[in-house]
């Protein structure tokens, strides 16, 4: 049999993911998240249950990454296409602000879906985590230091900052901002205030460390 070549088996592999991510979607706000099996996603995708682990973990992950759709890797392209005389502090906020409040044509009613369903409201935490990988290439590469833990820890740093606003907008209004398992109480929670807000007040501590870092590029 005659290998694909390298271009067309990404195509499929990324048209198999949006498939499996738009079933998963559909069939949980049409039957609700806990009535949806991997098998079923898998049958409305046209693969094999198989072949859907190859690319989420659960059925809550393809849920979600329905809302978040390569969110992390846009952050990171978002980040690179900056100009060089923009501060890196300044580039990563823009871009991280700008992913994660656009939800897109059609995505507000699946991001309040995601974010508001108990069974949801963490791998929707979760997928912040994947902030890290993208953005640690795209640091490094503007820092000129690949081989250097600065990158690693900066975008780490950043995907910390990220869940905390985002848990801090999932807090119900009036919870003390210090409890603890507020968000694994299993109550319906709505997001209030600006989430732009919470992004930019989460990631200000960074800039410092941001800036330490170009500085040690100059001459």
């Amino acid at each position: 049999m005659t290998t694909p070549p390298a271009g067309l088996r990404e195509r499929k592999k990324q048209a198999t993911r949006e498939a499996l991510r738009a079933a998963a979607l559909r069939l949980a706000m049409e039957h609700g998240p806990d009535r949806v099996r991997v098998e079923d996603i898998a049958e409305a995708a046209g693969v094999s249950p198989r072949t859907y682990n190859n690319y989420f973990a659960s059925r809550e992950q393809a849920i979600v990454s329905a809302v978040t759709a390569d969110r992390e890797a846009r952050i990171a392209a978002a980040v690179a296409a900056r100009p060089k005389d923009v501060r890196l502090a300044e580039a990563v906020t823009e871009a991280v602000v700008e992913q994660y409040t656009d939800a897109g044509e059609g995505r507000h009613e699946a991001l309040l879906f995601s974010t508001t369903r108990p069974a949801l409201r963490h791998a929707f935490l979760d997928s912040t985590a994947g902030i890290e990988p993208p953005l640690t290439t795209v640091v490094a590469e503007r820092l000129g230091d690949a081989g250097a833990p600065t990158a690693r820890v900066l975008a780490a740093s950043v995907a910390a900052a990220v869940r905390i606003a985002l848990e801090g907008w999932l807090r119900p209004a009036g919870e003390d901002a210090g409890a603890v398992g507020s968000l694994d109480a299993g109550g319906l929670v709505v997001p209030a205030g600006s989430l732009s807000d919470r992004l930019r007040a989460a990631l200000a501590p960074l800039a410092p460390a941001f800036d330490a870092a170009e500085r040690r590029l100059q001459p």
